[in-house]
């Protein structure tokens, strides 16, 4: 039986059409980059992200979302190619996705506006414990099949 509370995540499933852009760290802030990539469920209670950013395997990367019923919390596990690991905290309702990290090398935030077949959000850091952020890049999601 699928876990009732992630259910609610069952209009991400599919392929989606990735798009970077805005990013601190490409040369310019106009440049885009294109990946592929597709959220299925691998058990009743979890759904992978996956994302292939290229002909480079170090920016491909898997989120695995999750949750604890006794907390009422969901979560994200991370990793990509260059061997990273984290945890975030989830929310996903009323047309917002939200992904956070509060740990001791830096913050990070993925703040994100859903539809049907569009996500748009952008990912933030900060080195000052939240005090202050800066945006990291944009992406955008779009529905490809």
């Amino acid at each position: 039986m699928k876990n009732e509370a992630l259910s609610r995540l069952e209009g991400l499933i599919g392929r989606w059409k990735l798009t970077l852009t805005d990013a601190v760290f490409l040369e310019s802030p106009d440049e885009k980059v294109e990946a592929t990539s597709t959220f299925e469920w691998i058990s009743d209670a979890f759904i992978m992200w996956h994302w292939i950013g290229g002909d480079d395997p170090a920016q491909d990367a898997h989120l695995v979302f999750g949750r604890s019923d006794a907390n009422d919390r969901d979560v994200a596990i991370y990793h990509d190619g260059r061997g990273v690991c984290r945890i975030f905290e989830m929310t996903f309702g009323d047309g917002q996705w939200t992904l956070t990290r509060e740990d001791p090398d830096f913050h990070q935030r993925f703040i994100a506006t859903v539809e049907a077949d569009r996500i748009e959000g952008r990912w933030e850091a900060s080195e000052d414990a939240g005090a202050t952020w800066r945006k990291d890049f944009d992406l955008i999601f779009e529905r490809a099949g």
